[in-house]
């Protein structure tokens, strides 16, 4: 079984390889069923100046008990250091 942080970063190696974009962190991760793990990756998708007005995605990804992506899609965009608001 892969863990938790194994997880993480086949997901962000995962990402860098399907966006051409650094990883910036990532922002979740959740078990889905017994064998797959769901995680969030943030990017920085336009660089700027200053980098408080940088762009940045959020990818959640889909990888299996073997590491292998599984799905993936941007979930969001947004400028960073702006608060999500529920």
């Amino acid at each position: 079984m892969m863990s938790a942080s194994e997880a993480a970063k086949r997901a962000v190696e995962h990402v860098t390889a399907m966006t051409g974009r650094s990883a910036e962190s990532v922002v979740g991760i959740e078990r889905t069923g017994e064998d797959g793990w769901r995680v969030t990756v943030e990017v920085v998708e336009t660089h700027r100046i200053p980098n408080s007005a940088d762009i940045l995605a959020a990818y959640t990804t889909e990888v299996d008990a073997d590491g292998e992506l599984v799905a993936y899609h941007r979930a969001r965009r947004y400028p960073r250091g702006q608060v999500e608001r529920n």
